[in-house]
Parts: C-alpha cells; structure tokens; sequence
C-alpha cells in the first residue's frame, strides 16, 4: 500500500513531531502552570457536559 520510502519518512516524521512536542512543553511547563491554573476542572466539566448531552440523547430517543 505504502512504498518503503514513504514508510521511513512517516516514523521519521512521527518520532520527530513527539519529540519537538515534548521539548516544548518541558520548555512552557512552569507558564503553564502559572496561567493555565484551574483549566483542569473545565475540561473534566466540558466532559461532564459531555456525557449528560449523550445520556440525554439515549434517554429521549429510544
């Protein structure tokens, strides 16, 4: 389906792309514990919201 060229350059790529991503948030860890204080309990209330839209939905309509 893929040629091997196109095999390497993906893992490559992919290897690359998570390591940036972790050297970047190793770099803005403590900023994003400074500003993004709290952001943890919107996340579990957006999912909260979520499922209760969900729960709804199989509720009402049978």
């Amino acid at each position: 389906m893929f040629s091997q060229g196109q095999l390497i350059f993906a893992i490559i790529f992919a290897i690359s792309f998570i390591v940036i991503i972790a050297l970047s948030y190793k770099k803005d860890v403590k900023l994003h514990r400074k500003y993004y204080k709290g952001s943890f309990f919107i996340l579990i209330g957006f999912i909260v919201f979520v499922m209760l839209l969900f729960a709804l939905k199989t509720y009402l309509h049978p």
